[in-house]
């Protein structure tokens, strides 16, 4: 057998370059890079592989880990899963800061491939630098941490161990069902030890993602489902956009007359105009959406991990004769809810659906009440659009200048935590497939910025904005000086209200006083966090890192702000204050939270009682 002698690292990147993934007839290259910072537990084995001029996967110098992991997802999610990054780190504290990232890659299923440094497997040395040493378990490292956030775990122990855990590795990457962070420790003496490699493991390999089509016992069970139901529902989950099954989708409600609320994930697949469209569902959903899932019969969940914010809390679906579907390429989510699973690819089953000989004739038993919801909210939103709050901007009036009138209809929109994903999912009209890119499985703050930038690599011709809340942006924002490096231009919309608001808003709907969520200094007299606000001005923190900055406070400063960060050529940053509680508020939801039992503030027991009254009505399971 031929072989190749190559240090366990080089051998690694020769394995990546050689991989493709084949959907629907189409071969792309499956890694396109690498993403990093480099320390002393990965620069001279993984570093060197990378450094030589004949590797041919492009290294991105990131300059956080967390972050690096969060641009590598929002790379793989703006390729639908087809295309994906590696990323590495050091040993110790920068991989630790690539687990924030993996539990948001595997919450999200999105496939991103991790390579941290791990301590010396021959053990010679120890304790090295940066090593956690555990008396009990000797074998333990830092490493081992990413367990519970990864959808595959391994420790390169020996250089031959390679290719097993490689090819592992690619299994998981590459299957929708069970995709997420994949985690190959790579112990950093072992990094650099040779070893005669098979010449075949270099090969081009292949991996074919082939549809799940659903039998015909599946479409009979859905067909007597359906037909029964006298007001179905569907939910539209991100297993939608990643089956590409829009089209199919559309057609299916078209076909039935069955309405559609979005997830945050498949928000955009079809259009805000569809007139089965009621935009988002469920504790940040719409009006609409809400309204009738109260009163539907039937639930058809198609690609929905049917998480708390989707359903309520489980609280949502008030009809007591309500059933449940899940079409579902993960058995593990088909089955929440009490649903009859159907673990089938959503493009064909919804293809399927639509020329079924027994639904011929169906139509739902909506009638009007689609059309009116759909009216009702339109309505709203168009207020909150026009909003007006004293002496500063509503944040809600913000978006909606965005969306209206001043960012192209292309623009890729990112973000993902803090109350801007709320008002995004209930108010933003997608006009464009594919321009919605919201994280919301993990809702990590910080995410946002390092996305912008995977998702600007991946669509460089496109405008791309993150629009991020103060409190999101001072937690991460240090991918921007990796854009102006890479010279990919992307736009961040801070929107300051002075704090973690979001929180407050839920802090005080429980009784609990204002504290701990505002950017205030501490008062000598209290010893609290009450005293005067904090001012901090973002646009001259971003000209610090390169980028343009700019300010805008009122719509006239915005309208001008946005106009020039679209003809600028580098990152551009714009600060724009917004008054605080002047984001949506709940349409007709619920979400339960921890409420305290017992406490000395009588408002927070009455916060109790309520939240125990409302349990009563959710589902158990």
């Amino acid at each position: 057998m031929a072989t190749i002698r190559l240090t366990m690292a080089q051998a690694l990147l020769r394995f990546l370059d050689n991989q493709y993934l084949w959907f629907d007839g189409e071969e792309t290259k499956f890694v396109e890079g690498v993403f990093g910072i480099f320390g002393h537990g990965c620069v001279v084995g993984i570093g060197e592989a990378l450094a030589d001029e004949n590797n041919k996967l492009p290294f991105y110098q990131a300059k956080n880990e967390q972050g690096a992991v969060h641009a590598a997802t929002a790379f793989a999610k703006e390729h639908n899963r087809r295309k994906i990054m590696a990323v590495t780190s050091s040993i110790g504290p920068g991989a630790l800061n690539m687990v924030v990232g993996a539990g948001t890659a595997t919450a999200n299923h999105i496939p991103v491939l991790l390579l941290p440094g791990d301590v010396f497997a021959c053990r010679q040395p120890d304790p090295v630098l940066q090593q956690i040493e555990i008396p009990t378990d000797y074998s333990n490292t830092a490493n081992d941490a990413f367990r519970s956030v990864s959808r595959y775990w391994d420790r390169v122990n020996r250089p031959e161990q390679l290719m097993s855990a490689m090819l592992n590795a690619m299994r998981v990457l590459t299957d929708p069902a069970e995709t997420g962070a994949v985690t190959i420790a790579l112990p950093q003496d072992v990094q650099g030890m040779a070893y005669d490699y098979p010449a075949e493991f270099f090969a081009k390999r292949v991996h074919y993602v082939e549809r799940r089509i659903p039998t015909q016992f599946q479409l009979d069970r859905l067909a007597k489902l359906i037909a029964k139901a006298e007001k179905p529902l569907v939910i539209c989950g991100g297993g939608v956009r990643y089956s590409e099954a829009g089209d199919a989708l559309a057609a299916f409600c078209e076909r039935y007359a069955i309405p559609f609320g979005e997830t945050q994930a498949g928000k955009g697949t079809v259009l805000w105009d569809n007139p089965y469209n009621l935009s988002g569902i469920g504790t940040t959903g719409s009006q609409a959406a809400n309204r009738l899932a109260k009163q539907s019969d039937l639930i058809i969940g198609i690609g929905t991990r049917f998480g708390d914010f989707t359903t309520c809390s489980k609280w949502l679906f008030q009809n007591p004769a309500c059933e449940f579907v899940s079409i579902n390429v993960a058995p593990f989510d088909a089955y929440k809810l009490n649903s009859l699973p159907i673990v089938a690819d959503a493009k064909l089953t919804l293809e399927s659906l639509v020329s079924l000989p027994q639904l011929a004739g169906y139509k739902s038993r909506w009638g009007k009440t689609i059309e009116t919801e759909r009216t009702l909210w339109n309505e709203e939103v168009d207020r909150l659009y026009q909003e007006v709050v004293p002496s500063s901007l509503s944040q809600v009036r913000v978006l909606g200048e965005l969306n209206d009138r001043l960012l192209p209809p292309s623009a890729i929109v990112v973000s993902g935590s803090g109350s801007i994903p709320s008002d995004m999912q209930r108010v933003w009209r997608t006009r464009v497939r594919g321009t919605y890119h919201m994280e919301y499985a993990f809702s990590c703050m910080g995410y946002e910025v390092a996305a912008a930038l995977g998702t600007k690599i991946a669509h460089p011709q496109q405008e791309v904005v993150t629009i991020i809340g103060d409190g999101a942006y001072t937690m991460l924002h240090t991918e921007l000086l990796t854009s102006i490096q890479e010279g990919r231009k992307i736009i961040v919309v801070v929107l300051d209200n002075a704090g973690f608001h979001c929180i407050d808003n839920l802090q005080n709907s429980q009784g609990i006083v204002h504290y701990g969520n505002e950017w205030r200094r501490r008062e000598d007299e209290t010893g609290r966090l009450t005293g005067a606000p904090l001012s901090v001005d973002y646009a001259l923190n971003a000209q610090s890192w390169g980028a343009v900055g700019l300010r805008a406070d009122t719509i006239e400063e915005l309208e001008q702000a946005v106009k020039q960060a679209l003809q600028e050529k580098v990152s551009t940053l714009i600060h724009c204050h917004v008054a605080p509680k002047s984001m949506t508020k709940g349409y007709e939801s619920w979400w339960r939270v921890g409420t305290a039992e017992v406490s000395n503030n009588p408002k927070v027991v009455e916060a109790w009682t309520e939240l125990q009254s409302e349990i009563a009505k959710t589902r158990q399971f």
